[in-house]
């Protein structure tokens, strides 16, 4: 057993000693993950975690992403092997959720909830067997979804799916090493949309090689394909993604304030294509999303039909909108 009074025995972390930064070696993954206890809720302000008054509760029933898309630090951080828990423990955990924490929806924050086909199955049966009536949302792939799966989903409360887009060129897609075609996306898009399930789709602007071209393909083909929200990030190069190191070795410079690495804010400038050039182009394309039209379909879907992403939209694209009055004026 490692003599847990010296911090240097303990693997995985990073420490200051005196005037040193020391770091561990890196510790295992945990391979069985329903051996881990449940999150001690009792020490967080539970009742801060509310979106439009309702409870909103997160769930991680998977860690490690097999996917290597050359922007993403999930495989940094979870690894890139699959490591899921069982559906029962994860049905478990979404009545413990319920009936302890007065959870009103769950949000799982798996990078890829439905990798295993017939597990996301399993959970969805699971919910309907056992009338879990939460609704909840989640992040996914484009190729691994069907259309029975997205109807299954739906039928078990599922009312948001996001859907890495990433960008509407296969050429900028290839770079990103995201092995998913356009026809994928459309008809993960559109079996979404069909089933009744709130549908966002996540592009990413300034991957290096972009160009005003390919920025133009993205957001025609967000347009074409008519999400529900769209969410455009800029290409954020982490440490450890091989985003990083092509940025590093062109040279190019890096803001260095960890705070603005969010995905919200250009963090390298590439000189063929300027940072203000995307973000000019962004924010016309905002503009133009966030219509009346826009407002009128999701508030529609929101408060006619009890969607709550689409009441969020609904309000974010008036106050989008009032702001961006304001800032003219």
């Amino acid at each position: 057993m490692p003599n847990l009074s010296k911090l240097e025995d303990v693997k995985g972390i990073t420490f200051r000693k005196n005037d040193q930064i020391i770091q561990t070696p890196n510790r295992p993954f945990i391979q069985d993950l329903d051996a881990l206890p449940r999150p001690a809720y009792r020490l967080l302000p539970i009742e801060k975690y509310r979106i439009l008054g309702r409870k909103l509760l997160p769930i991680m029933s998977s860690r490690g992403c097999p996917f290597q898309c050359s922007f993403c630090v999930a495989s940094q951080m979870f690894g890139a092997g699959f490591r899921a828990r069982k559906p029962k423990n994860v049905l478990d955990e979404m009545e413990w959720l319920r009936d302890e924490y007065g959870a009103q929806g769950i949000s799982f924050q798996d990078d890829t909830l439905t990798f295993s086909k017939k597990r996301i199955l399993e959970i969805c049966d699971g919910i309907i067997e056992r009338k879990i009536n939460l609704r909840w949302g989640c992040g996914t792939r484009a190729d691994v979804v069907t259309k029975e799966i997205l109807a299954k989903m739906q039928k078990a409360h599922c009312d948001e799916i996001c859907f890495g887009v990433e960008s509407g060129c296969q050429r900028i897609r290839d770079a990103l090493k995201k092995k998913v075609s356009t026809e994928q996306i459309e008809n993960a898009i559109k079996w979404a949309k069909e089933a009744g399930i709130f549908v966002t789709a996540s592009i990413i602007l300034g991957y290096p090689g972009e160009t005003e071209e390919t920025l133009k393909q993205s957001l025609e083909f967000v347009r074409k394909v008519e999400p529900d929200d769209v969410y455009l990030c800029h290409a954020t190069p982490y440490p450890g993604t091989e985003l990083r190191a092509l940025v590093e070795r062109n040279g190019w410079k890096m803001v260095s304030d960890w705070k603005l690495y969010n995905t919200m804010n250009p963090i390298f400038e590439d000189p063929s294509l300027p940072a203000k050039e995307i973000a000019m182009m962004r924010k016309n394309f905002y503009d133009k999303f966030y219509s009346p039209r826009y407002i009128i379909r999701q508030a529609v879907k929101g408060y006619f039909r009890g969607n709550l992403y689409s009441k969020i939209m609904a309000r974010t694209a008036v106050n989008y909108i009032l702001w961006r009055a304001k800032a003219r004026v």
